[in-house]
């Protein structure tokens, strides 16, 4: 037992990572709509980000299954929030970047749900 001054471990958010069937897939979409870099690649793995900030990564799992928002057969994990200036402008660029836009929306002028390719539901909200 130690009876020194001990400080406890720093932490710092590093990566949020997003299990899917193909991770080079998700890695485009979410590079080409957030304008962030692949850092790191592998088969199985790859991590978006920037130098000195968190980032993003797509893990491959061989069983994944795609969510089913809003049915809740199979539920999402999890989701991320994304602010943008224009709701309007961003879908549109989501959408043509290969988002799909389900037909239930809970609160359309104040955000949009949206499906990235490997079916994780996320928000668009101008007021992020």
């Amino acid at each position: 037992m130690s009876t020194g001054n001990t400080s406890a471990p720093t932490f710092r958010y590093s990566a949020v990572t997003f299990d899917c069937p193909d991770p080079a897939e998700l890695a485009r979409f979410y590079g080409e709509a957030l304008g962030l870099p692949v850092v790191f690649s592998t088969d199985d793995f790859v991590l978006l980000g920037q130098e000195g900030a968190a980032g993003l990564g797509f893990n491959r799992l061989s069983d994944y299954r795609r969510p089913t928002w809003p049915d809740p057969a199979q539920e999402k994990q999890a989701h991320i929030e994304l602010g943008v200036d224009d709701l309007d402008a961003a879908q549109a660029r989501l959408l043509a970047l290969g988002a799909v836009k389900p037909a239930f929306q809970p609160d359309p002028g104040r955000w949009r749900v949206l499906l990235d390719p490997a079916g994780h539901p996320f928000c668009i909200s101008a007021l992020v």
